[in-house]
């Protein structure tokens, strides 16, 4: 039961934090969306990290160690670290500022005035929402997965279908409701202040729990020693192709609706350096210890036995690692931090998908002039709901690998980062160009995802190389030879924003 009491006491302080931040809503809809634009420098290193910290880096990234290798930290981590930090510099702070001069507060807003065209939002609007939802099914998985795994046997009685563990549906639904509750109250300002508290709690512990294990199994050369030796270097589940295609992925937190918002939360345009500077530190902190621990998985043994039998649940490796190698309230600890880094991106999420809602079609549909304040902000916080809801009983189909269904969902956004990469750089592009763009990548996402099994097969390549690479190549081929044989943008548009 002590694993299962910290994780609750963790729980309840979270609400309570999100539910303080609301005591600060000044009661405007640019408040309750952008915080007011009022987030410094280290509020939004955490809340920006955090919110690219899913269950995809921590629970994800120790399952695809554990089966593929120390790979997995140079094609994913590596990768991650150098290119969310340029495009921090060279796409966010820009964003930033076009969002301060006209007022915007949403990706669809800014592209609807850079191409003159309703029909751009109109269009991407759906892909965006599509795109997001297994984003937030990442974190269901990994948050269901963790608990049932940390709370085991704490009901035997109760939950004997799952060997006495918080089932998934109900520690889903705990975790939905929580988010909801002080996303719904505090805005924006209450999901980066949860973000900022989430953020510093699972990185904290997952050191803690990282040297306890290391400890546990003799130290980390003796760690390291045992896991077996064709799991480390597995050049078999890593060609080469794949790896370096993988640069490719990280493009995608260019295109995340719910990062552009964040940014948007700066005090000003110096509010990023430190972002830009520490991102790849924070990284390392955190995928090192998940990763090492994913290839001790693999020989690691108490008493001649694997701690991680060779059958065991989809996403399970982290959770059984910890709660055999370390006392329950450690458990209990760390179980709560790998909570805090999947709902520190849930509730970006689910407030963004809320922001376009009511920004990006009720507002611009009916205008803005029809609705006040308080008006706007009920009409996001309905729609969150309804997101929510869905979001949860989707959750309860067949799950699938946290790490895969996680490559998918952004390799569609990184395939739409040619728009918003010539949004900022390329005058000639087009809203012809930008729509073409965005319907090929649509098409071509869901092709190979159909090919792939829908997720199922995690080994699915293209001529050793990842499917976001011929998403690309079609998605700046289209952009580029439309824009070129369209009409270009007027001059007073590109006078705007060049």
């Amino acid at each position: 039961m002590t694993p299962t009491i910290i994780i609750a006491i963790y729980l309840v302080i979270l609400l309570i934090l999100g539910l303080c931040s609301s005591r600060f809503f000044r009661g405007t809809a640019s408040d309750y969306f952008l915080a007011s634009q009022s987030i410094g420098p280290f509020m939004l290193l955490m809340s920006v990290f955090g919110t690219t910290m899913t269950a995809f880096a921590l629970v994800g990234s120790t399952g695809e160690a554990y089966r593929a290798g120390i790979g997995v930290y140079g094609k994913m981590a590596s990768w991650s670290g150098l290119i969310h930090s340029a495009i921090f510099f060279l796409i966010g702070i820009k964003l930033w500022t076009f969002g301060k001069r006209y007022g915007y507060v949403t990706q669809i807003q800014f592209f609807r005035d850079r191409f003159e065209s309703n029909a751009v939002g109109t269009l991407l609007f759906p892909i965006l929402v599509s795109l997001i939802i297994p984003y937030l099914l990442i974190g269901l998985l990994g948050s269901g997965s963790v608990v049932k795994s940390l709370t085991s046997g704490a009901f035997p009685t109760v939950f004997s279908e799952t060997q006495g563990g918080i089932p998934p549906w109900l520690s889903t639904l705990i975790i939905c409701c929580i988010v909801l509750t002080y996303v719904f109250w505090g805005g924006l300002r209450g999901a980066a202040w949860a973000n900022t508290f989430q953020t510093l709690v699972f990185m904290i512990t997952g050191l803690i729990a990282f040297f306890t294990i290391s400890y546990k199994l003799g130290g980390l050369s003796a760690a390291t020693a045992m896991a077996k030796p064709e799991s480390l270097i597995r050049g078999d589940e890593i060609p080469q192709l794949q790896f370096f295609t993988y640069c490719f992925v990280p493009l995608s937190v260019g295109m995340f609706p719910h990062i552009f918002q964040h940014w948007l939360t700066a005090k000003s345009a110096k509010t990023f350096r430190l972002t830009v500077i520490a991102h790849p530190i924070c990284i390392m902190i955190v995928w090192v210890p998940c990763i090492l621990i994913g290839i001790w998985a693999t020989g690691a043994t108490i008493d001649g036995n694997l701690i991680v039998p060779l059958k065991h649940p989809p996403n399970a490796e982290l959770a059984i690692m910890v709660k055999k190698l370390t006392g329950p309230a450690l458990t209990g600890l760390l179980g709560a931090g790998i909570l805090a880094a999947i709902m520190s991106s849930l509730d970006s999420q689910f407030f963004c998908l809320g922001t376009m809602f009511t920004n990006d079609i009720i507002i611009h549909h009916f205008g803005k002039s029809r609705f006040n304040d308080k008006q706007k902000i009920w009409l996001a916080r309905g729609f969150i709901v309804m997101i929510v809801i869905l979001t949860y009983l989707l959750s309860l189909t067949e799950p699938r690998r946290v790490f895969t269904l996680g490559v998918w969902c952004f390799s569609g956004f990184a395939a739409l980062f040619p728009i918003i990469f010539a949004a900022l750089y390329w005058k000639r592009t087009t809203k012809v160009g930008v729509m073409a763009c965005t319907i090929t990548t649509a098409i071509s996402w869901f092709m190979l995802f159909k090919q792939s099994g829908f997720g199922a097969n995690p080994k699915f390549l293209i001529y050793d190389m990842m499917p976001v690479t011929v998403m690309i190549c079609v998605s700046v081929l289209s952009l580029v030879l439309t824009s070129l044989f369209t009409a270009p943008p007027e001059q007073e548009t590109l006078d705007r924003f060049f």
